[in-house]
Formats: structure tokens, sequence, C-alpha cells
């Protein structure tokens, strides 16, 4: 490998048509995704997050219409028994920065009037959405522009292109892009971290000063952690190695304390204030990955009735943590070389500020994986939770390095020149599998208007814009069991379907008390499509009948909706001031209101 510091011939034909073909290609997926295969915002958190920022952009602060029942209930608990809806709405689940970062890009186009971005009838996908998914995207790009400047700097300018190349080609950077989620905003700080960090073991090997790049370190891991609370897991790793093997031993790491605590002083504090807890709603995500439910504790009214189960505690965290390495070429973005960083562990790099700066990557990667086995994480690579993502540019570099000293030494790279770089074409082969393979028929779908629907089920984001909205007051709460969705589209207050029906009920006396009455109920496929019938029993137990009351209509074709509330007291009580249904894109979609409904 060259020296990084070696100048590159600036007007050398090959690069410059390498570096235009690259850019090309960048715009060409861009417009790609964004344009052509984008079908909306497809995670909870993605919509929740979008919301938040439109009433920041609306000048009303951290506020969220999306009311769980245990924020409620924290509330309550905070403020003696005195809770009030408004104080309720104050967002303690959310880190702030993503949703600041997105107030800022809706201020700049104007979101802040929901009646402008209206849909027609013909739009399957919400502009608003786009919006986000344009402004993660460009974060995106971003990221791969400073991970090139890293990894050129790590160890030179064919692996760091090379790098770059795999991160366009990575179908789940392009996933994670149009998800609505943080994770490319949080990729382009952790990038930044990670070069100033780079820079302050470059220095400390060397002799040079190292409190400029460990501060600018410490800064940008500070704004990571705003980014996705979780984040302070990957801090955590950072600090112990910048303590160890970052000199003066002891200073990079107390300065990343000092900024973390200085960036989380406010959020902690208003936390504190509005639930009585530093953590907030937020730490309540542990059930997620302690063996609960975190939907099931979010629509409790009282932490009390959701248990939760610290049993074999350490055991179940070691079994997480395995299971995620069964996942674990998913998780890194099917790039084939990203887990072989692991190998390259073993590989004795002559520069020692290589070999000292991955033992730092790992040591973040591992607390980080600590983090999210204690809160959670899916299979599927897309997840609120997922970290392993912003490892991947290192990781991959690591093992093209060591892929590439490999091939150096076998006589064929020697001896036949048109080989010497045959391993990155089978490597960039290979990883752009999953995207070159979907390609085509992504392409196919995305320009026919028949095919390109949103993400149905359980989302449908126009019934949601136009119906809903005209059907309720903008003072009115609609209680769903998918209130982010009905929040960001309909631009509606949301209480999460609670628990029990003494607890709806309760809260229905509460919002009509406080001139905020309920103005429905909305079930979608959320709760009863998108999981099996044994934990669709467990998560909706006594609200069962209106769960599944459209599959029951539409699988007996009955004209009439209610019939499973027939023999269910609680639930007939409560749609008798429900007693207008309506059919949203079919029975799976329904909207119980308190008015009579015309029914297109």
């Amino acid at each position: 490998m060259s020296n990084p510091d070696s100048p590159n011939p600036l007007f050398n034909p090959a690069v410059l048509t390498r570096r235009v073909l690259f850019f090309v290609l960048l715009a060409g997926l861009a417009l790609l995704y964004l344009l052509v295969f984008f079908r909306g915002i497809s995670e909870p958190q993605g919509m929740d997050q979008a919301q938040i920022a439109r009433e920041i952009a609306r000048g009303n602060g951290p506020r969220t219409k999306v009311l769980r029942p245990v924020a409620i209930w924290q509330n309550q608990q905070a403020s003696g028994g005195q809770a009030t809806l408004e104080e309720a709405s104050y967002d303690t689940y959310h880190a702030p920065l993503n949703p600041l970062f997105l107030a800022a890009v809706f201020k700049a186009v104007g979101a802040e009037e929901s009646a402008a971005w209206r849909m027609a009838d013909s739009e399957t996908v919400y502009k608003l959405d786009r919006v986000v998914a344009a402004a993660s995207v460009i974060c995106f790009l971003m990221a791969i522009g400073v991970n090139y400047l890293l990894i050129a700097r790590l160890f030179d300018n064919k692996i760091a292109g090379v790098t770059a190349l795999l991160m366009l080609l990575c179908d789940l950077n392009w996933r994670f892009s149009l998800s609505g989620l943080p994770q490319m905003l949080m990729l382009l700080l952790f990038s930044c971290a990670m070069f100033f960090a780079y820079r302050a073991v470059e220095n400390s090997e060397e002799g040079g000063l190292t409190l400029v790049p460990a501060l600018l370190a410490g800064l940008f891991l500070a704004l990571l952690a705003l980014a996705h609370w979780l984040a302070i897991w990957i801090i955590l790793g950072y600090i112990v190695f910048a303590s160890i093997l970052i000199r003066p031993r002891g200073i990079a790491g107390v300065i990343a304390v000092v900024f973390v605590l200085l960036f989380a002083a406010y959020p902690v504090f208003k936390n504190a204030e509005y639930t009585g807890s530093p953590g907030g709603t937020a730490l309540l995500a542990l059930y997620n990955g302690l063996g609960g439910s975190e939907d099931f504790v979010m629509r409790s009214f009282d932490l009390g009735e959701a248990s939760l189960p610290l049993q074999n505690l350490p055991q179940k965290i070691i079994r997480t943590m395995l299971s995620q390495g069964n996942s674990l070429y998913v998780q890194l973005g099917s790039i084939v070389v990203a887990p072989l960083f692991f190998i390259s562990l073993l590989h004795p790099f002559k520069r020692r500020s290589i070999a000292t700066f991955r033992w730092g990557i790992l040591l973040m990667w591992l607390t980080a994986v600590l983090g999210m086995s204690i809160y959670g994480l899916g299979t599927g690579g897309i997840h609120s939770n997922q970290l392993h993502i912003l490892f991947v540019p290192l990781m991959s570099a690591y093992g093209l390095a060591f892929i590439t000293i490999l091939w150096s030494r076998l006589r064929i790279a020697t001896e036949v020149p048109q080989l010497r770089n045959a391993h990155f074409f089978v490597v960039v082969l290979i990883s752009a599998g999953p995207l070159l393979l979907s390609l085509p028929r992504d392409i196919r779908s995305g320009f026919s208007a028949e095919s390109m629907q949103p993400h149905w089920p359980p989302y449908f984001p126009s019934t949601l814009n136009t119906r809903l909205t005209e059907l309720t007051l903008p003072n009115e709460i609609v209680v769903s069991d998918q209130p982010w969705a009905v929040a960001w589209y309909a631009d509606r207050k949301s209480i999460w379907l609670p628990r029990k029906p003494e607890i709806f009920e309760m809260l229905e006396g509460m919002a009509e008390d406080q001139g905020t009455p309920v103005a429905g109920i909305l079930i979608s496929p959320y709760s009863h499509s998108m999981q099996t019938m044994p934990n669709v029993f467990r998560e909706y137990a006594d609200f069962i009948p209106l769960i599944l009351d459209g599959w029951a209509t539409a699988s007996i074709r009955s004209p009439r909706a209610g019939i499973l509330a027939e023999g269910q007291r609680d639930i007939k009580t409560i749609l008798a001031r429900y007693p207008h249904p309506a059919y949203f894109n079919g029975s799976l979609l329904m909207y119980w209101s308190s008015q009579p409904v015309y029914q297109e």
C-alpha cells in the first residue's frame, strides 16, 4: 500500500475517468432511489421523528402528536397527579438532533403548513416523505466523502475508492436512507468523529499534538449521542480506547465525557421535568431487548402492570449478543470484506497508527453490540437500534487492506499485471449483488404506477392524509394502533391504543375535559396483520374484538361491522360512542367515528 501522503496525479486521465464514472453512478442511484423506487417512509420511528420535526418547525418545540399512555402516566407521576395531555406531549422518547435537523429542512421548504402538502387522489407517496428521504440521502453521500478522506489517510486512495464504491452499492445503506430513520445522519457524524479520532491516534504515535483532533472527535461523538441515545454505548468504547491508547492518556476520554455531559444535560433535565426520570420514556425501550415488548409497555398506563423480566439477565444478554452473529453479514450490509475486519486484527500492520486504530474500532463495536443486545435488535438489517451500519466503511477498509496484502503475495498477481486489481472487482461484484439483482425489478416497478404502491400493509398515506384529515378537526384526537402514521400523515394528535378498555375510557374522559375530544378509533394492519396470531392475542387481549373485526367482516362478507363486539360488553360500550364505521382501503383499515361518515 502506498503512502497516504503521496500526491496523486491530478490530471491523470484514468483517475479522472474513474471519478467521473463514480459521480455519474452516485447521481444516477440517488435519483433512482428518490424519484423512482421510493414508496414512502417505512419505519414508525421515522414517521414519529418527522412529525416532531414539523412541530419544531412550527415553533412549538419538541412536541409530539403521538400520545403514549405510559408517557401520560409518567407525566402524572411527575406532576403529582395533575397530568395534562399538553404536558405529556413533550417528547422524551427520541434523541433530539434528528428532529432538529429535519425541522431546519422543513423550515427551508415551508413544510409547516400541512394543507399545502396535501396529497392528490392519484398520489401514493407523501411529498414530505420524499423531503425526509432526500435529507437522509444527502447525509449518506457526504458520509461517503468523509470516509474516502479517512480511508485514504489510513491506507491509500485505491482502497479508499473501492470502499466508497462498496458503500454506494450497498443496498442496506439505501434502504436506511429511505426509511426515515436517523442512521445516515449518524453515519456522517460517526465518520467525522473517526476521522479526527484517527488524527489523534496518528499524532499520538508520532509525538504530535492530540488536543485539537481529540476535541473535534469528542464534539462529533457528543452529536452522535444526540442523534440516537443508544450511541452512548459506542462512546463508552471510545472512552476506554482513548484513555488507554491516545497520549496523553486519559485526556481524549475525558474530553468525550465532558462533551456528552454538556450536550445531554438539557434533554436529560427536560426528561426529568416531564416524566420524573432522566431517561424519559426512551429508557422503557429496555423492555424490547430484555424479553418483553416495547409496544406492550408503551400502551400501558402503569409500569407496575408491565414487569421487566430480569431473571437470568446475564445469560439473556450473552444469548442476544451471540444471536447477532447469526445475522452479522446482513447487518454489515452484505459487504463480503466487512467481516474480514476481525481476521485483520491478527495481521501486524507496519504503521502503528493503523494497528492501534483497529482496536478502537473493535472496542466501540463491542460496546455497541452490548447496547443493542440490551435494547433489542431485529434480524432483517433495518431496525431503529441498528448500529452495525456505522462501522461498515471502516471494517470494509480493513478487510480490503488485508485481502490486498494476501493477493499481492500470490504469484499470479505479480506475474500477470492485468490481474493486479482483480480482487477488487470480485469484492465489488459480490457485495453489490443484492442491489444489482433487485435493480431491474425495482426499475420496472418504479415506472409502473400500478405496481408502485406505498408500504401497505400497514400504511396507506393518502387515506390518512385526505379522508382522516377531512373527518376530524385539528383539536380532536384519534385513538389508533399506528399513532405515528396518524400524527405524520393526518397531522392529528393520536393516542396509542391502550391495553385496557378502562384506561381507554379514562383517557377519553381526560381528552374531553381538556378540550381535545376523541373523534374516533383507527384500526390498521399494524396490529392484526404484521405479526403471528398468538402475538396479536398477547398484545391486544382486551381489544381483540375490535382488532380482528375487519378480518371477521371480510371472512363472512358481512355488511355490518362490529359483529365480534356483540359478546364483549366493554368493547360494545366503547363502540356505542363511535357508532359510525368507515372502511378505508377495504375492511383491514377501519375507522370508527363519533360522527356520521360519508362512505365513498
